[in-house]
């Protein structure tokens, strides 16, 4: 069943036959197809891409023209592999001449790792000659290693977002689903590229067009750029309490210098004891333990994803030397293995 924006979409380019006068009515104006280039780096998260590149294939089925052509380059060039292993012909080679109106960095894994001189010089040129440049999931990192974001707005995928802040302080990171400052564009990731997508789906076609791609794809909500990225706290944790709610939030803003017992729980508006309680009974854990989860997880997503030292990540998540961060890490994989 086709849906009716796609009649609508499709009628506006069918000849209108003769009006009252007799005069044959003009012909809609198809407009010139878009292209967009997709840049994949190996071990790419294939749901990204595929988010991203599937609503313009919508787009232009539901409206019965070519409204967008696309092609994939990537380093290395040949067959690149998503992260789950499936492969990617590529048709257009790093540094080789290219048009695309706009042009994505798909990225994941560990984008702090990965440098390729000759793909940001690449980039960088295609930037010169007109090109939108946008990064999704890890992508963002990448442009910033390229200076491509040298005083603009970004987001990326949240997993990223703590050793991006520390190796780029000065570029501004909102944790939001996409992020649009003119000739960037940057996306978290995950399902939100198909946000991403529709909105600017929408601002080349209509909204009608949008939604009609929208709802092909099931997705009965299209969501703002500046969504939040992950589920808020009551739903991540379980929990409803208002005060433990703004206790959880501050420990999270808070874990280069951790807050002492006391101040947390004149945040709740309890006693000491009666946070801990609060924590044992709705978290399972207790205060302190839970705060030393939260740092050590952090410190282990730095190490993953940051080329920070052992002190530096130390110092990131509020430890005061590396010797007892090891010591924490060994005494919860101690815990961890006797259950």
């Amino acid at each position: 069943m086709i849906p009716a924006h796609h009649v609508e979409m499709h009628e506006a380019h069918e000849p209108t036959g003769r009006t009252r006068s007799g005069r044959r009515a003009p012909r809609a104006v198809t407009p010139a197809p878009r292209t967009v280039g997709f840049v994949l780096v190996p071990d790419f998260p294939l749901m990204a891409y595929t988010a991203a590149v599937e609503p313009l294939r919508a787009a232009n089925t539901l409206s019965g023209c070519e409204l967008y052509r696309w092609w994939h380059a990537a380093p290395g060039g040949g067959v690149v592999q998503a992260s789950n292993g499936l492969g990617i012909l590529t048709d257009v080679t790093v540094g080789a001449s290219a048009h695309a109106d706009r042009i994505f960095v798909c990225a994941g894994g560990n984008p702090a790792e990965f440098d390729d001189p000759a793909l940001f010089a690449w980039l960088r040129g295609l930037a010169r000659h007109g090109a939108t440049l946008g990064g999704i999931s890890g992508g963002p990192y990448l442009l910033a290693r390229a200076g491509l974001l040298a005083g603009r707005r970004c987001t990326l995928h949240w997993e990223h977002v703590p050793a991006f802040e520390e190796r780029y302080p000065e570029i501004d990171v909102v944790r939001s689903l996409f992020e649009i400052q003119g000739d960037r564009i940057t996306c978290s990731g995950g399902i939100a590229a198909l946000d991403l997508m529709l909105d600017l789906i929408g601002r080349d076609h209509g909204a009608g067009l949008a939604a009609g791609v929208s709802d092909w794809f099931l997705h009965n909500q299209i969501r703002e750029g500046l969504s939040p990225q992950r589920m808020d706290l009551r739903q991540r944790f379980g929990v409803r309490d208002p005060r433990l709610l703004r206790v959880l939030a501050a420990m999270e803003a808070n874990l280069e210098a951790p807050l002492p017992r006391e101040a947390l729980a004149d945040l709740a508006h309890v006693s000491v004891r009666q946070l801990e309680r609060l924590f044992r009974d709705r978290l399972g854990r207790g205060l302190h333990r839970h705060y030393l989860h939260l740092r050590l997880d952090r410190a282990h997503q730095l190490g993953r994803e940051s080329a920070l030292s052992r002190a530096e990540i130390a110092t990131a998540t509020g430890f005061a030397s590396a010797d007892e961060l090891s010591r924490a890490e060994r005494r919860r994989h101690r815990q961890e293995a006797e259950g």
